[in-house]
């Protein structure tokens, strides 16, 4: 549950501090007008995530068990690589999220409506998307038949919510950089266990060979249905008996993507930010002294 939970929270946050940057510049900057086309984007953005992920639950179950188990190893894999850019991305870019955002929605003022309702469908429909994909997998990996998992993701997403209401209302201060460092960590190894249990899934459907062959066995000392099997099945993926090919995967995905994760970024800020803070700077000071007048 905890697993689900951290993915909901992560990727939940990252869609709220979207919406909270492009609602705070709109009212700090005088165009309060301009509310309701974001609005509307971002409500557009909800509902395809909502269907993408309602299409993925539903349309699995008319296939198949073969048909089920190569979609659903599919789909874990595509699901692993695109977290994996994602926590990369957002690593690299958190400290200047405000400022590329900025620079989009002021570009969108200038082309109308139709531009703003676009930047805020795909600004927040990108997260969305990932994070229904993400979470379907994910759930499907970590499944024990109770509810639990789901709930995880759904506890995830509302602390997210309010996380990001108490970050517009400037009741909460953290250090982003080192937040999302952090939970993509937390991430990766998440996205490891995701991405074996789709190798499972693709040896199951004999897409791929070797579902004989078990690494190890250790049922006995761990039972999948004890409090602490479940435990580890729903924080890692963890499973008792993996196959061969399961265990190569994953050690070839974790150790060298959380290495490369962890390792030091350049903590300079690039020209093109720098500009679009002066940019920032400039229309922050207008507004103050229009407010002034």
């Amino acid at each position: 549950m905890f697993g689900n939970y951290l993915i909901g929270l992560r990727e939940g946050l990252e869609a709220s501090l979207v919406v909270c940057i492009l609602i705070a510049y709109l009212v700090k900057t005088g165009r309060r007008d301009a509310l309701r086309p974001v609005w509307t984007g971002i409500g557009v953005a909800v509902a395809v995530s909502l269907a993408f992920g309602a299409g993925l639950e539903f349309g699995s179950q008319e296939l198949t068990f073969e048909a089920q188990e190569l979609l659903g190893g599919s789909l874990s894999i595509v699901a692993v690589v695109l977290v994996t850019w994602m926590v990369f991305w957002m690593r690299r870019t958190a400290r200047h999220l405000r400022a590329e955002l900025h620079g989009r929605l002021d570009a969108a003022l200038r082309m109308g409506t139709g531009a703003l309702v676009a930047t805020a469908f795909l600004a927040v429909g990108r997260e969305g998307l990932e994070t229904a994909l993400f979470v379907w997998a994910s759930v499907r990996a970590s499944s024990d038949g109770t509810f639990a998992p789901l709930t995880g993701v759904l506890l995830g997403l509302l602390t997210a919510v309010l996380l990001g209401w108490l970050f517009y209302r400037g009741a909460l201060r953290i250090n982003l950089a080192k937040f999302f460092t952090w939970t993509g960590g937390m991430l990766v190894v998440v996205a490891a266990g995701v991405l074996a249990y789709g190798v499972h899934d693709l040896q199951e459907a004999r897409f791929l060979d070797g579902l004989a062959d078990k690494a190890f066995d250790i049922s006995a000392t761990i039972p999948p249905d004890s409090w602490y099997g479940t435990l580890l099945k729903g924080v890692f993926n963890f499973q008792p008996n993996p196959t061969d090919l399961q265990v190569t995967v994953w050690a070839l995905y974790l150790v060298p993507t959380l290495a490369l994760f962890l390792a030091p970024i350049g903590s300079g800020p690039s020209v093109r930010v720098k500009k679009q803070k002066a940019t920032d700077e400039k229309a922050d000071a207008e507004a103050s002294s229009g407010t002034t007048a």
